[in-house]
């Protein structure tokens, strides 16, 4: 007859062994999920406009009183309409974020503030978030004919007003994806990788 004792430790190895598998296989399907998922770049929602469509041509005035004219032919350079509200914590969070991220692309991009409402709380936020000299602008017309539902919200305009990549934006990967988006030709990362996923299977 086995010794008790020899019997536990057996059935406690066991378990060990056990939940040792348990986890390899746990780590190998997080790690399968995650080449199958990332990066995912801005969310797109609700397909109500789209990439290679003309963007909304308007000729807007900032809060600051200087004009902004938005989309249409601009001389080579693109344009980043960023959706906000002094509502939305998470815009106010991203908009030093945002500054940055057009800062290291002045190159070939503007960045355009854009919302709807209250102007004396739009101006209070540019005083509390230092958004001085950042071209912002108020028009609920603007939103609409970029079917801007949530927010915070990015389109990127090409150099001919052309709508060349757009998405809910929540860090700065996200906002980096818009501008990885307009080089490559797609709507969003999620757009990009379905296609190389999809050549990848037919090969």
């Amino acid at each position: 007859m086995m010794n008790p004792e020899f019997l536990s430790q057996f059935a406690l190895w066991l378990a060990v062994i056990a939940l040792s598998v348990l986890v390899t296989a746990l780590a190998r399907q997080v790690g399968l999920l995650h080449e199958r998922i990332a990066p995912a770049g801005a969310l797109a929602l609700g397909r109500q406009i789209a990439v290679g469509e003309p963007g909304p041509a308007m000729d807007l005035v900032a809060l600051d009183g200087s004009p902004v004219k938005i989309g249409g032919p601009r001389s080579g350079r693109s344009q980043l309409l960023f959706f906000v509200s002094p509502d939305c914590p998470v815009c106010k969070s991203l908009l030093p974020v945002v500054r940055s991220a057009a800062a290291a692309e002045k190159s070939w991009i503007d960045l355009v503030l854009a919302s709807d409402g209250d102007p004396a709380a739009h101006k209070a936020m540019i005083a509390e978030q230092n958004l001085a000299g950042v071209p912002y602008v108020l028009s609920e017309q603007l939103g609409r004919q970029l079917a801007v539902s949530k927010l915070p919200y990015g389109v990127v305009l090409d150099e001919e007003g052309v709508i060349a990549a757009f998405g809910l934006i929540n860090s700065r990967e996200h906002l980096e994806s818009l501008f990885e988006a307009k080089e490559r030709g797609v709507a969003s990362i999620q757009q990009y990788l379905s296609r190389r996923q999809s050549a990848g299977g037919r090969g």
